[in-house]
């Protein structure tokens, strides 16, 4: 290990990811820690039904043991440090299938667990005690609600992990913690930091955050694609943290994709509210840190300012909402939308009225072209969704009545989706406990560890620093957004982010201007519905804009086509803007 930082590389960034990225990193040059992040919403909603199926050793991210299968030995040989999220819900089962993968392998290396996130065995006895698991998105009780609550999980922060690896473990393997914790933790260790160091640990925070989702830090969903010089063998991230908490972040040579401020500026954007990045541990305040171009792949980001965090920790539930189904149906043509009305009205008519379900969603989809010229161009479609927690409403009943109509309503229907019985479906419901509740225990040689929570300062309210906005003359020119303007977006709960950026400060002074949230909702007139808030970052050129709802109650209970809003960036960028002529004659000919 470097006597002046710790090296670490992210081989995951969700459950699914690349399965040969560990061997990769391990294996491409110097690392001091692998790390994998593996968890979100929705994958806790997999772990839950996987546990369902397989029993109650299940509930962990399996494809993590095969990486481990193949990465242990090289990780011994070059003390290579494994910390990672697949623990999911049961962290102590996945330990006990590691210990058996490195016992065929003849290694001795010392696995550390840990547990404490899970509430749902105590959920009644909480509420009895005053904790109100208030929704955080919607303000709704949790006493209003009658679901079923099938897992909740606190977001733990870095200290298990520091703790473990103090205790000697080689890998750790973690439940519910923050995606950055995997990465705080490590560097909490290496340099000793204490709860205190925020503005070190504020660093780190924004490290794990960079690298958490992999490539997308290099090169990956970038939108200024054409700048990658390649995406054959994309290297995935990695983040050199020095004792201040500075940092650089970089890739293996000879990898295919690009680290560059714009790719680094993308992916702190990458699922936030306010520039104010909350975390169990931290505060880190993202409007006050630098970018810095220091070389071919290599991008330092320093100047980290940290507060205090607040003294609660978030908790992922997620509910059991009842039966959906979704039927999808051509329109063809003339007259679309009036189609799509005489269609869904005898549906809902023949259904027995929209009051049987608790949700009926309609949604036309407009493909559609004038004057096409393949049939397939002439084409929208007509999505229905329906909810209720009566299986049988939900059920064949629902898609029977839609295949009723084929020979007696609109000219051309043609229906896409097959009969089928609908499926369960969970609902994420955000929400958060005081942190003295929470007991984190590290297992670790026979021993359980409890983590004595860090006491902290109240929790601060800094101001974002003033900039001065230039007027910036000159005849204007029509041009899409995303030709002068990078974009990056994704899910928050039933939020969504949408953040924009510039690439110098006279761009961003236009967009500044310019990009207003009733501008963003004339571009979007979708959006207009939702509350929108808009947050700026002057100092990496940036806006981030925040739409409350548009994902009801999230990924996995949605019925929008792109649940996890990943393309909304895409969408704006296709928007037509009035720019001023000389910043489009700057930057219109490199993308």
């Amino acid at each position: 290990m470097s006597e002046n930082l710790i090296r670490i590389g992210n081989c995951s960034g969700f459950y699914g990811d690349k399965l040969s990225a560990a061997k990769e990193m391990v294996e491409g040059g110097p690392l001091d820690v692998l790390t994998g992040d593996y968890l979100a919403e929705l994958t806790m909603a997999i772990l839950y039904s996987q546990k369902i199926k397989k029993g109650p050793k299940a509930g962990y991210v399996g494809t993590f043991l095969k990486q481990l299968t193949e990465i242990a030995d090289t990780c011994a040989k070059k003390n290579i440090k494994i910390v990672t999220n697949a623990g999911g819900l049961n962290p102590e089962s996945m330990t006990e299938e590691a210990q058996k993968i490195l016992e065929t392998l003849g290694l001795n290396l010392n696995i550390a667990y840990i547990t404490g996130d899970d509430l749902l065995p105590k959920i009644d006895s909480l509420v009895n005690e005053g904790e109100k698991f208030t929704n955080l998105d919607t303000q709704e009780p949790f006493s209003n609600q009658n679901m079923t609550t099938l897992s909740a999980n606190a977001y733990l922060g870095c200290w298990g992990i520091k703790k473990a690896l103090d205790e000697g473990a080689d890998i750790v393997i973690c439940p519910r913690v923050t995606d950055a914790a995997v990465v705080m933790g490590p560097a909490a260790w290496k340099f000793n930091w204490q709860p205190d160091q925020y503005d070190q640990l504020a660093g780190a925070l924004t490290a794990g955050h960079i690298i958490e989702c992999g490539a997308q830090a290099t090169g990956g969903n970038y939108s200024f694609f054409k700048e990658v010089p390649s995406f054959r063998n994309i290297g995935y991230p990695i983040a050199e943290i020095k004792e201040d908490g500075s940092f650089y972040i970089t890739k293996h040579p000879n990898t295919g994709g690009l680290v560059s401020r714009g790719t680094v500026t993308a992916q702190l954007l990458y699922e936030i509210s306010s520039p104010k990045y909350l975390n169990p541990d931290v505060a880190a305040h993202f409007d006050k840190l630098s970018i810095e171009e220091v070389g071919e792949n290599k991008v330092y980001v320093a100047n980290h300012f940290g507060s205090p965090p607040p003294d609660t920790l978030k908790v992922c539930m997620n509910n059991a909402g009842g039966f959906k189904n979704t039927m999808e149906l051509i329109i063809t043509g003339l007259d679309i939308e009036e189609k799509a009305k005489i269609f869904t009205d005898e549906l809902v008519k023949s259904l027995g009225g929209e009051e049987l379900y608790d949700d009926i969603s309609i949604q036309l989809i407009r493909t559609d072209k004038p004057d096409a010229q393949t049939n397939e161009e002439a084409m929208a479609t007509l999505k229905i969704s329906v909810k209720s927690q009566d299986p049988v409403l939900a059920g064949r009943l629902f898609s029977a009545k839609v295949v009723e109509l084929g020979l007696a309503n609109y000219p051309g229907w043609t229906v896409q989706s097959d009969i089928n019985s609908g499926s369960p479906f969970i609902e994420y419901w955000p929400t958060s406990i005081q942190r003295q509740r929470v007991q984190e225990i590290v297992h670790i040689n026979g021993k359980s560890l409890k983590i004595k929570q860090a006491q902290h300062q109240p929790e601060q309210n800094i101001e974002t620093d003033d900039f001065e906005v230039m007027k910036i003359d000159g005849d204007l020119s029509e041009v899409q957004l995303g030709r002068i303007y990078g974009t990056r977006s994704g899910d928050k709960g039933g939020c969504a982010n949408l953040g924009v950026w510039a690439k110098d400060m006279e761009s961003f002074n236009y967009l500044y201007s310019y990009l207003t949230v009733d501008k963003f909702k004339e571009l979007l007139p979708d959006m207009a519905q939702y509350h929108i808030e808009r947050f700026y970052l002057p100092n990496i050129f940036s806006l981030n804009f925040f739409i409350r709802g548009i994902l009801g109650n999230g990924v996995s209970s949605n019925d929008r086509r792109d649940g996890q809003a990943k393309s909304l960036g895409e969408y704006l960028g296709s928007k037509t803007i009035d720019c001023p002529k000389h910043i489009v004659q700057k930057y219109h000919a490199n993308r």
